[in-house]
């Protein structure tokens, strides 16, 4: 993607929409948060029972093992009535040794739990819907692994803004190395219409799918496609024999490394430089690159090789249908055509030392 065709995301900034996922339940991390709690207080019921003979009831004189819980209770959660006191220098040794430590852990354990399921949740739901409400022309790559990383890394080297970019992966450590590099990112299963959803797929401007096996990836451009019909999508499938099902299930662009590599073999075995220009063409970092635009206004009219850009134009879409150069159809350009043609890379044009 080049510089003049790079996506707006109306946001300021670098965001991310959702933390990493726990591997732990909601229900799961509260409930362990109050067993602990709870296990601690149990502690201290059973320290003032056995040493209820150092307490003071000064309502009867009487210590019951319901004044032992009511007293417990009240010492963890605040510092007392003075209904129950102790008395002995053992009892006030073990209030200011046992029970004020407990007392402290037990408070962090509510205060915490109050924070992370109330305040923090709250707050991350309402800035991850109005982060969301925002996400337009976008792409939405899905899964980063070695061919979505890499994906990324030449989309951001060509001039695409990170903070357009939402990577979907369920790997912690590949969704550690997207925010890295500035992606907003969303743990979770791809394949899910729900994840989908999240990051408005239906206005993204385009979706790369690199799930790393073939299977899965045919799975989520079918899911892809059922939510959003109208985006291009683009995924790697690996076995030659998936290729047809992965455009039956909705995929415009299929590619495939072996293809690819084997490609790039046999150009080698033809000329010692027709692979070195193919690898120059798919890179950033050769002196040429591939593009595809929409024909501008100025260019209706002319032909495939009056081009306004100064490229060398290879090919014309129209209406779905690819034209060569040589073909009647490119030497009259119209309105609505794509062009796939082959520009320079100033700067790396101007980095190459002249012979």
């Amino acid at each position: 993607m080049s510089k003049r065709t790079k996506p707006r995301l109306h946001i300021q900034g670098s965001f991310h929409l959702l933390k990493r996922a726990s591997k732990w339940p909601i229900w799961a991390d509260v409930v362990t948060r109050l067993s602990i709690a709870f296990a601690l207080i149990g502690v201290v019921v059973l320290v003032h029972w056995i040493d209820r003979d150092g307490l003071i009831d000064h309502h009867d004189g009487h210590i019951s093992f319901l004044d032992v819980v009511y007293f417990t209770m009240i010492s963890v959660t605040t510092t007392g009535f003075g209904d129950i006191a102790p008395i002995s220098d053992r009892s006030r040794l073990i209030e200011a040794v046992i029970v004020t430590p407990i007392r402290i852990a037990v408070l962090f354990i509510f205060v915490g739990t109050a924070y992370n399921f109330v305040i923090k949740r709250t707050w991350e739901k309402w800035r991850m819907a109005r982060i969301q409400s925002k996400l337009t022309n976008h792409i939405v790559v899905l899964g980063y692994g070695v061919s979505g990383a890499e994906a990324v890394h030449e989309l951001i080297q060509r001039g695409t803004d990170p903070s357009c970019i939402v990577v979907i992966d369920q790997s912690p450590a590949r969704i550690s190395a997207a925010e890295a590099a500035g992606c907003n990112v969303l743990a979770g299963d791809a394949s899910n219409d729900e994840t989908l959803v999240a990051v408005r797929v239906a206005e993204a401007q385009s979706v790369l799918v690199s799930a790393g096996r073939d299977d899965t990836s045919i799975l989520i451009v079918l899911t892809v496609r059922h939510l959003a019909p109208k985006v291009p999508i683009s995924v790697v499938i690996r076995a030659q024999d998936n290729e047809l099902l992965a455009r039956q299930a909705g995929a415009n662009n299929v590619i495939n490394p072996v293809s690819f590599t084997g490609l790039l073999l046999a150009g080698s075995a033809q000329g010692a430089h027709v692979a070195d220009y193919m690898a120059d063409l798919a890179s950033i970092g050769g002196r040429v690159q591939l593009r595809e635009r929409p024909v501008a206004a100025e260019e209706v009219g002319r032909s495939l090789d009056q081009l306004a850009s100064g490229g060398r134009g290879l090919r014309v879409y129209r209406a779905g249908t690819p034209y060569g150069f040589w073909e009647p159809q490119a030497q009259r350009l119209e309105h609505g055509d794509f062009i796939v043609e082959v520009v320079r890379c100033d700067d790396n044009e101007a980095a190459v030392p002249a012979a």
